[in-house]
């Protein structure tokens, strides 16, 4: 699957806001737009003009998308699935979001970034329910238990690397994390306030794509 692969801080200075694409790099604040908070470019030093409702409306699609590190058109199915059901729309705009099998890999603490707990499940080091999955956009369902593959345990990342951050790491509630064996069982949805997605982002990305 085609994925964007340009400089991921050139994203945050256009979008203008710390989206923590580089993990750990970002949680320092070592990032580009922290030495350069204006967008990039030879006009990027200009003041920047009053955006109209839809360009406010462009600007934060952007700025999801991006958190999740996801293209368009897949981006763009979640938003419209949500708004053609008869549901709550704003819950299953996030819960399609926060289920998918690379974030859920992030939430469980594995990977500092989504880019890299992405990369986990496409090299096939993640099981779900005790089989190997390599799809990104695989969407887990509650009662599902994640897990690494015990092959991949053996590994210098998961023996070296993570260990130096997982037993410090919390995750979200809708997650049974067990550190030791590097396994968690999703324990049910995903709220507004744990993905940090806000009421009036969602307003707008759905408004977005209702034009």
């Amino acid at each position: 699957m085609a994925r964007y692969t340009g400089p991921k801080e050139r994203i945050e200075r256009r979008i203008g806001e710390k989206l923590g694409i580089k993990g750990l790099r970002s949680q320092l604040g070592k990032t580009a737009i922290t030495k350069k908070p204006y967008p990039p470019g030879i006009h990027g030093h200009k003041p920047v003009r009053k955006l109209s409702e839809f360009g406010q409306q462009l600007k934060t699609k952007q700025k999801v998308r991006n958190i999740y590190r996801m293209l368009e058109k897949q981006f763009k199915g979640y938003v419209k699935n949500a708004s053609a059901s008869h549901k709550d729309a704003y819950s299953l705009i996030i819960n399609s979001l926060e289920h998918r099998l690379d974030n859920t890999t992030y939430r469980m603490g594995l990977g500092q970034s989504r880019d890299q707990a992405r990369q986990l499940v496409n090299h096939g080091h993640i099981l779900v329910n005790g089989r190997k999955v390599s799809i990104p956009s695989y969407q887990v369902r509650i009662g599902d238990v994640i897990s690494v593959r015990e092959g991949s345990k053996k590994s210098a990342f998961f023996t070296n690397l993570v260990p130096q951050w997982l037993p410090k790491y919390d995750a979200p509630s809708w997650l049974d994390l067990n550190k030791e064996t590097m396994t968690a069982k999703i324990k049910g949805a995903v709220t507004a306030e744990e993905s940090g997605i806000g009421a009036g982002d969602l307003q707008a990305i759905i408004e977005y794509y209702s034009r």
